[in-house]
């Protein structure tokens, strides 16, 4: 009942080869990164593949659990999962072990210092991302994003650096 390929605007047929896969979500922006996660192709096309979720409150990071345990458990991805996802949670409005938004975290080099990555940049040559939440985080952490370097996917047929979700429609 269910097709071989994914369709959509967020695939990975529409960010280009790299390193590491940065998967931003806020809310319930997290969504498509449940089925990135649990994709064969994302850990064969990237050495790390990192799920950001950025929430207001504590009790909003749904599906933690899956992050931090149950997926290490999948039949299909499970020692992939075990090996090259980091779950990376972030909370702006109550204590927590990581506080601030996303633009905040990469500008300030937190994120990537978190996550060990040197330089505390990212790099047009091997970061890919993909962005899925409220029209203001797309818009902030795309201009983050395209001032380290990286460039937005401008078409499905034509993959970039970086990708948005697309159903709030175009400006």
């Amino acid at each position: 009942l269910l097709g071989k390929k994914p369709t959509g605007t967020l695939v990975l047929d529409a960010v280009r080869p790299g390193k590491r896969l940065f998967l931003f979500g806020t809310g319930t922006g997290l969504a498509p990164w449940l089925s990135v996660a649990r994709d064969p192709d994302a850990y064969s096309r990237f050495e790390r593949v990192i799920v950001a979720h950025c929430v207001r409150e504590v009790r909003e990071l749904a599906y933690r659990d899956l992050f931090t345990a149950e997926i290490f458990d999948d039949p299909l991805v499970g020692d992939e999962a075990r090996a090259q996802l980091t779950y990376y949670p972030t909370v702006t409005r109550e204590p927590f072990e990581r506080q601030g938004r996303f633009t905040d975290l990469i500008q300030s080099g937190q994120l990537f210092r978190d996550l060990g990555i040197a330089g505390e940049r990212f790099d047009p040559e091997h970061d890919r991302a993909m962005l899925c939440g409220s029209p203001s985080m797309l818009d902030e952490t795309s201009e983050v994003l395209n001032s380290f370097g990286l460039k937005v996917s401008p078409r499905m047929r034509e993959p970039g650096d970086y990708l948005i979700e697309r159903a709030f429609g175009e400006k």
